[in-house]
C-alpha cells in the first residue's frame, strides 16, 4: 500500500465550483496521473478535503491517502450499505472510495470521483499492455528455475541475496482469469518487494507461483494467493521454503500435496501430508532406527520418488508431478520395490513406507540395519516392531482418528483400504452392493471428517485401524438376514 500526503492548497476545488475550477482540478488529477497511482488518489483525497483509498478485492488497499483510512475503505468497498456518505466508483479492476467533507457540493464530489477513476482506468489499461510482454518473462524464468538455471534468474532478478523458493501450483476452472487477478494483487516486480520477490506465471496449464526470499517469507504471497484461491475455486499444494537448488524438488512436493487439497482447505503444505502428528507421537529412539534400517537401501532420490507416489496415489500422477512419464516412474518403482524386497501396492506396506519417510532420520542411508537380508527388510515393512505403535501416546491419537466409527463402517473401510480403495471388489468380499458400500465410505468420510481421495490420508487411516483392531473387525462378521447386511450393528 503506498500512501502521499498533500496540504490542501488555495486553489483547492471546493464549494461554488466554476469551470475554471472545474478544469483546474482536472487539470491537477491529470498531472497527478502522470507521476503515479498513489498521487492520483492523493491528489484526489485532497480535492474532497477528506479520504480516498483504492481498494483491491483480493490485496485490499493499494492506495490509500492517509493510511489510516485504509481498513475503512476496503470495508466500505465490501460493504457499501454500511457507508452511505461515501462515494465509490469502479476503476481498474478495483473500487475507488471517496470519503468527502459534508460541506462539499455532491457535484463537485461526484466529478472529482468519476476522474479520478477514468484516469486509472487509462495507467490501468497502459499497464495492461506492458503486462503481457512481463508476464512471459515470468514464464521464462519459472521454466529456467525448474530447469535447474538458478543463476541466470538470481542474475535477472534485482534483489540479490535471494537463497530460497516457496512454490506454489494451483489448478482450477478458469487459469487465466485466476492469473490476472493474482497478478494485479500481487504486483510483481523483477526488482523485489520486501527482500523477496514473486514469480507468477501459467506453465502446462497450471498456475505457478515462487516465491525467491533469503529463507522465511512474510505471508504476503501466501495471502494473497489463499484469497485468489477462494475467490476462483482454485486448489493449490505449496511448497518450501527449500533451498533455490531445490527448486524441482519443491515443484514436485507441491504437485503431490495438492492432491490433499478441497474445498475446505483450498492451500495444503507439503510438509502437512503424510502422518505428520503421529511421527511426532512415536518414541525417538526406536522409531528412527527402525526408519534408518527399512531405508537403508535407497538414494535420496529413491527416497522422494516414493514420497511422492505415496502422496498422490498412482504412478500416473505421480509421474506428472515429477515431470517424467509413466513408464519411467513405474520402471523407476520396481526397482526401488525390488530394493525393498517389499509390494509398494500393499496399503500396510505403504502405510509403513509413509512413517519411515518421516522419520527424523539424517544423513546418506548407511546406517543401522544395512546389510539385513531381503526376507528381513520385507518383514520390517509388512510388521512395524514392538514399541513403535503400540505406545499409549500412538493409541490415543489412533481412538482420536476412528474411534468413533460404528464397527459396520470399521469394516468397510478396512476392506476397501485393503482392496486399494476399489470398491467393486470390496463389496465382493463384504457380500454388498457397490451402491451400500459408496454409501457407508460416505459416512466414514463425513464421520471422520477425512478426504478418503487423498492417498496419504487412506495410509493414517489404515494405520490407525490396525492400532486399534478388534476381534470382529472382519468382512464375515457382518450379520445377515435374508440376503441383506443390516445397515447398522
Amino acid at each position: 500500500m503506498s500512501t502521499t500526503t498533500h496540504t490542501t492548497g488555495p486553489d483547492a476545488a471546493g464549494p461554488g465550483d466554476s469551470r475554471a475550477v472545474r478544469e483546474a482540478m482536472a487539470d491537477r488529477l491529470l498531472r497527478a496521473a502522470t507521476r503515479s497511482g498513489a498521487q492520483l488518489v492523493s491528489e484526489a483525497a485532497v480535492l474532497v478535503q477528506g479520504a480516498a483509498v483504492l481498494a483491491d478485492p483480493i490485496a485490499g488497499a493499494v492506495y490509500s491517502t492517509p493510511a489510516t483510512a485504509a481498513a475503512d475503505g476496503v470495508h466500505a468497498a465490501a460493504h457499501p450499505q454500511d457507508h452511505p456518505h461515501h462515494v465509490q466508483r469502479p476503476a481498474a479492476g478495483a473500487v475507488l472510495v471517496l470519503h468527502p467533507a459534508p460541506t462539499l457540493p455532491a457535484e463537485h464530489v461526484g466529478l472529482v470521483a468519476t476522474t479520478t477513476a477514468a484516469l486509472l482506468e487509462v495507467r490501468g489499461q497502459r499497464a495492461a499492455e506492458l503486462r503481457a510482454e512481463q508476464m512471459r518473462l515470468h514464464g521464462t524464468l519459472l521454466r529456467l528455475l525448474l530447469a535447474g538455471h538458478t543463476t541466470s534468474v538470481t542474475d535477472t532478478v534485482r534483489a540479490g541475496g535471494l537463497t530460497h523458493v516457496t512454490l506454489y501450483r494451483l489448478t482450477g476452472p478458469d487459469i487465466p482469469t485466476a492469473h490476472q487477478v493474482l497478478w494485479r494483487a500481487v504486483r510483481p516486480s523483477l526488482a523485489g518487494h520486501g527482500g523477496a520477490c514473486a514469480l507468477i506465471g501459467e506453465v502446462d496449464g497450471e498456475l505457478l507461483v515462487a516465491e525467491l526470499h533469503h529463507g522465511s517469507d512474510d505471508g504476503r504471497v501466501l495471502r494473497l494467493v489463499s484469497r485468489v484461491s477462494e475467490r476462483h475455486n482454485l486448489l493449490a499444494g505449496l511448497a518450501g521454503p527449500l533451498p533455490l537448488a531445490e527448486t524441482p524438488t519443491a515443484h514436485a512436493d507441491a504437485a503431490a500435496a495438492r492432491h490433499s487439497a478441497t474445498p475446505a482447505h483450498r492451500i495444503v503444505p507439503a510438509d502437512a501430508v503424510g502422518t505428520p502428528q503421529l511421527a511426532r507421537l512415536l518414541p525417538p529412539g526406536p522409531y528412527t532406527a527402525w526408519a534408518r534400517s527399512v531405508l537403508s537401501p535407497l538414494t535420496p532420490d529413491h527416497r522422494h520418488l516414493l514420497l511422492v507416489r505415496l502422496r498422490t496415489g498412482s504412478a500416473p500422477r505421480a509421474a506428472t508431478a515429477l515431470g517424467l512419464s509413466p513408464g519411467t516412474v513405474r520402471t523407476r518403482l520396481r526397482g526401488v520395490a525390488a530394493l525393498l524386497g517389499a509390494d509398494l501396492d500393499d496399503i500396510t506396506v505403504q502405510a509403513h513406507l509413509l512413517l519411515a519417510l518421516r522419520a527424523p532420520t539424517r544423513g546418506d542411508g548407511q546406517g543401522e540395519g544395512e546389510g539385513h537380508p531381503e526376507s528381513d527388510r520385507q518383514s520390517r515393512l509388512e510388521k512395524l516392531p514392538g514399541g513403535i505403535l503400540d505406545t499409549d501416546a500412538a493409541r490415543t491419537w489412533a481412538v482420536g482418528l476412528v474411534g468413533g466409527l460404528e464397527p459396520h463402517l470399521r469394516i468397510a473401510l478396512a476392506c476397501w483400504l485393503r482392496h486399494h480403495a476399489r470398491t467393486a471388489p470390496a463389496a465382493t468380499e463384504l457380500h454388498v452392493h457397490r451402491t451400500t458400500l459408496t454409501t457407508w465410505l460416505t459416512r466414514c468420510a463425513e464421520r471422520l471428517g477425512q478426504n478418503l481421495a487423498d492417498a496419504a490420508v487412506r495410509a493414517e487411516l489404515h494405520l490407525a485401524l490396525e492400532a486399534t483392531a478388534k476381534d470382529g473387525d472382519d468382512p464375515r462378521a457382518l450379520p445377515r438376514r435374508g440376503g441383506r447386511t443390516y445397515r447398522r450393528l
